[in-house]
């Protein structure tokens, strides 16, 4: 199938499912960072929009323990950069409808928590079809090493993710149900 059809059939199922507002459980994100041994305190987020799983909370909880927290600026030619934000900082809204903090302190995250509109169990993202989170992370993996986190609904999951040479893959995915690595 499609890359763009593909896109609108888990669009559609994301929003049927997701009128409430599905929550990720924080403790997941605490027990990978235990797991795992991740200890980095530079947490890229995004703001959730469109029925995408809801990181707000986790980044609220986040920044109680400590992280610094950052939120995506899109940029010229599909590029994106991260900034710092605190939740007190006024959020303007871009051309796609989608808050963005103000470009004053330019953050390089270690840790990125992903939205996504499908995957698969190889850590395989379908994103929206603009690139950004890819150019993103290969961007950043030439700065230093980062960690990628889906964040999505169990019904998000489809059998395989079609790719192509510039996908890149997540490390982790954490749903509503469970956490593949």
């Amino acid at each position: 199938m499609l890359k763009s059809k593909l896109r609108k059939k888990i669009l559609k199922i994301r929003e049927k499912t997701n009128t409430k507002n599905i929550k990720i459980d924080f403790n997941k994100i605490i027990k990978l960072f235990k797991d795992e041994k991740i200890n980095k305190k530079n947490i890229g987020g995004y703001y959730p929009v469109n029925f995408e799983a809801d990181d707000l909370e986790i980044l609220k909880k986040l920044k109680i323990n400590n992280f610094n927290i950052s939120l995506p600026v899109i940029k010229k030619n599909f590029q994106m950069n991260y900034y710092k934000w605190e939740f007190s900082n006024p959020l303007k809204i871009n051309k796609y409808g989608i808050p963005e903090p103000e470009e004053k302190y330019l953050i390089y995250p270690d840790i990125l928590l992903v939205p996504l509109v499908a995957f698969d169990k190889s850590l395989n993202r379908l994103g929206y079809g603009g690139g950004y989170y890819d150019r993103l992370i290969t961007k950043l993996s030439k700065k230093k090493k980062i960690i990628k986190i889906g964040l999505a609904l169990s019904t998000q999951k489809i059998n395989n993710v079609p790719t192509n040479i510039y996908d890149q893959k997540l490390d982790y995915i954490i749903t509503n149900e469970y956490i593949l690595k």
